[in-house]
């Protein structure tokens, strides 16, 4: 475990400059978003940087044409931009059609939180969640990043990347694909996603509980979960509450949980202020994280527990 150095938008910038100089199938493609994080890129290889421009639908479209090619494509832009705008093509052009291509966002959840609904990404994981094949990454700092984007950008399938200004204080060694045991205890099963662990280990510090800590939304590590499972499971998601819910029923259906789900709650976000202030609006907060731990599991303190390791 190191401490963090590199935020994720510049470690896009150096993951890909790399990947770049020693994979010629490599095309990046954007939305009039970063451009400058790409200038050196584009100097040296100018025949595979291109800015669409604010034509969404056609990055995404051009991206696939460009895959169909044999090139692998990568497409960025602020998240409700890349995600909601096109989601008929990215449906249509790249998971019918069967193509790999990689898809970067910035701004996720509310880290444009001033400018409005219009820049907030809140419910982009659930949308593309619901694309059979949609590979899904929520990577907790720049160094995840790097390690996850290396390891699927070039797996022949479509992969979402969602980056975030809020970013974990340490890295975890995370690996694509599976969840990371961060700590052990024996009264709950807490998964936490992405940049949510920020919050969620103050919030438990002192409590008997285990943390494990998902970066690969999808596909979702159902075997590590299932071997780490108590009875009583605490989602804490940093987009829409209830993105994982389904997958964690569905991998401890053999076996009785109380799942609770902390994240977002599912409302339009209206209003403008600071990071923090979403945080503490949207009940965020290490504080509050607790609270709701704490209620939730002293309503199932009659309940008997299930075995505290399930393999």
């Amino acid at each position: 475990m190191t401490i963090t150095a590199i935020p994720m938008r510049t470690q896009m910038q150096y993951t890909l400059a790399d990947l770049a100089e020693q994979d010629p199938r490599l095309m990046i493609l954007l939305a009039d978003i970063s451009i400058n994080y790409f200038d050196q890129i584009q100097q040296r290889y100018p025949e595979r940087v291109h800015n669409l421009g604010i034509l969404e639908q056609t990055l995404i479209g051009t991206g696939a044409g460009v895959a169909m090619e044999g090139f692998i494509p990568v497409l960025h832009s602020i998240a409700p931009f890349l995600v909601e705008r096109p989601f008929e093509q990215i449906k249509l052009d790249f998971c019918y059609q069967g193509l790999q291509g990689n898809f970067i966002s910035i701004g996720a959840s509310y880290d444009y939180s001033t400018e409005g609904m219009t820049h907030h990404g809140t419910g982009d994981v659930q949308i593309l969640r619901s694309l059979p094949g949609m590979q899904i990454v929520v990577p907790g700092t720049g160094a995840e990043f790097d390690r996850l984007f290396r390891a699927a950008y070039a797996n022949g399938s479509p992969t979402y990347y969602r980056l975030s200004e809020q970013e974990n204080p340490t890295d975890q060694p995370v690996e694509f694909g599976k969840l990371s045991v961060v700590k052990e205890g024996k009264t709950a099963t807490i998964i936490a996603v992405g940049p949510a662990l920020r919050h969620v280990l103050p919030a438990v510090t002192d409590l008997d509980v285990t943390v494990l800590y998902c970066t690969t939304v999808a596909p979702f590590d159902s075997e590590t979960l299932r071997h780490y499972a108590h009875q009583n499971i605490i989602l804490v998601e940093p987009y829409y509450s209830g993105g994982l819910s389904a997958d964690i029923s569905a991998a401890l259906k053999h076996i009785p949980i109380r799942l609770e789900a902390i994240g977002v709650p599912h409302v339009l976000p209206i209003h403008y202020g600071s990071i923090e202030q979403h945080d503490i609006a949207n009940g965020l907060t290490p504080e509050e994280i607790r609270r709701k731990i704490l209620s939730f599991l002293s309503m199932g303190a009659d309940v008997a527990p299930a075995p505290g390791s399930i393999s």
